[in-house]
C-alpha cells in the first residue's frame, strides 16, 4: 500500500484550482441567468420602481403587472416589469 503525504503547500494550491473552478462556473451560470426569466420578489420591485407597497398591490389588482405567487411570496418576472415600464402591453 502506497502512502501520499499531503503538504500545507498541497493543499493551499488545491484550494487556490478549487476557488478558480467555482468562479468559472458561476460565471457561466450568470451568463445563462440572464438568458433565461429572471425573478423579483416584491421588495426589489418596489425599490425598483420607488413606489410604496400600495401601489404594488393597485398594479397587481388591476392586472397592470402580473405575478406569481409561491408559497405566500410575490414574484414578478423582470421583463413584465421593463414592459410596464416602457408603456408596452403585458
Amino acid at each position: 500500500m502506497q502512502v501520499n503525504i499531503l503538504t500545507k503547500e498541497d493543499l493551499n494550491q488545491f484550494k487556490t484550482e478549487l476557488i478558480q473552478e467555482i468562479k468559472q462556473l458561476l460565471s457561466s451560470s450568470d451568463n445563462s441567468v440572464s438568458n433565461k426569466s429572471h425573478w423579483l420578489r416584491s421588495a426589489e420591485v418596489r425599490k425598483l420602481m420607488s413606489i410604496s407597497p400600495g401601489t404594488l398591490q393597485n398594479l397587481r389588482i388591476n392586472g397592470v403587472l402580473p405575478y406569481r405567487k409561491v408559497g405566500g411570496i410575490m414574484f414578478y418576472a423582470i421583463e413584465d416589469i421593463q414592459k410596464m415600464m416602457e408603456g408596452g402591453k403585458l
